[in-house]
């Protein structure tokens, strides 16, 4: 799957073929068909996978902590380190959120991950950390800066995730007035 995903990175969906993947791997079609049925279903599971790994890096950074404003901090960092790591993911979130039949597993997982701010943002909002307004709109806010910041500077201009992370954190959690 890291030799796919990169070649759908450097190439684009369209242009890379099974057989380009096979033949990079050093194996015939059958192996391929015996793990997928179509180039399709290999860029899904790609999909899915990438959020798997996102999410499952977010989940150890934040841990046990109890602090809900914490845990979104910790939550954009380990993103952004993600994001620096797997550089080549984004060409391909970019793409198949512009894909009919792709788009839909993007934005399942983009669910999943407004859903996991949410819980966060409801606890900070209780204990009086968070203002009092609507926790999705907040958390598709928080995460919308998370994106665009991962993708304008860490893809893009090719900047350290932790730089990227640090003003990150600081907009979602100040804003732009600061505290």
């Amino acid at each position: 799957m890291e030799f796919s995903t990169q070649r759908f990175a450097e190439n684009g969906y369209h242009p890379t073929s099974v057989a380009e993947i096979v033949q990079g791997l050093g194996v015939g079609k059958g192996v391929f068909y015996w793990y997928f049925r179509s180039k399709e279903e290999l860029f899904l599971e790609i999909l899915r996978d990438a959020q798997r790994q996102l999410r499952r890096r977010q989940q150890l950074a934040i841990g046990d902590e109890p602090d809900p404003v914490k845990r979104i901090e910790l939550g954009i960092r380990a993103s952004m380190a993600w994001f620096a790591e797997h550089r080549s993911v984004f060409n391909l979130f970019q793409f198949a959120a512009t894909e009919e039949r792709f788009a839909p597993a993007v934005r399942r997982g983009q669910d999943v991950a407004v859903n996991d701010v949410v819980r966060h943002v409801k606890e900070g909002i209780v204990e009086g950390r968070i203002r009092d307004a609507d926790p999705y709109v907040l958390s598709h806010a928080t995460l919308g800066v998370a994106v665009h910041l991962a993708r304008t500077f860490i893809h893009e201009r090719n900047m350290a995730g932790g730089e990227v992370a640090d003003a990150a954190v600081a907009f979602c959690l100040e804003g732009l007035l600061g505290r």
